[in-house]
């Protein structure tokens, strides 16, 4: 099998990962030129607190670790959270990571603020720059 051939099946499979990956996500909006919206439940806390404190691995693991295991990208090798390709692409601080969350720039599904808080948005991303180096 020639290089060509292997990473179009590679390709192949990543793509496939992906979409087993999400397919127990709720998805909506999802024609071509409409973005993709992702409905997740919240996770159940075993505190009475109306909003409890969750940390970035947590809010990770919930929204972002099905797509980005260990910082990996299942469906874009290119598009990976490792700070070097991060940099690469002008994404170095919080406020870069949040913004493509809430309009991503290729397969990515969108977290708006009615699914994750600006705060929580925040946290997931220090954590991506914090872990991910």
């Amino acid at each position: 099998m020639c290089k060509r051939e292997e990473l179009n099946m590679f390709r192949s499979m990543a793509k496939l990962s992906a979409l087993l990956m999400v397919s127990s996500v709720s998805l909506t909006g999802c024609s071509k030129d409409e973005p993709r919206k992702v409905a997740v439940a919240p996770v159940a806390s075993g505190t009475t607190s109306p909003e409890p404190v969750r940390d970035g691995e947590a809010l990770f693991k919930q929204y972002c670790a099905n797509c980005h295991p260990n910082g990996g990208n299942a469906s874009d090798s290119e598009r990976t959270l490792y700070g070097s390709v991060l940099k690469r692409n002008h994404i170095t601080k919080p406020e870069d990571i949040v913004r493509i969350m809430r309009k991503p720039l290729s397969r990515m599904i969108r977290f708006d603020a009615s699914t994750l808080s600006d705060k929580d948005a925040r946290t997931i991303a220090e954590y991506v720059l914090k872990t991910f180096k």
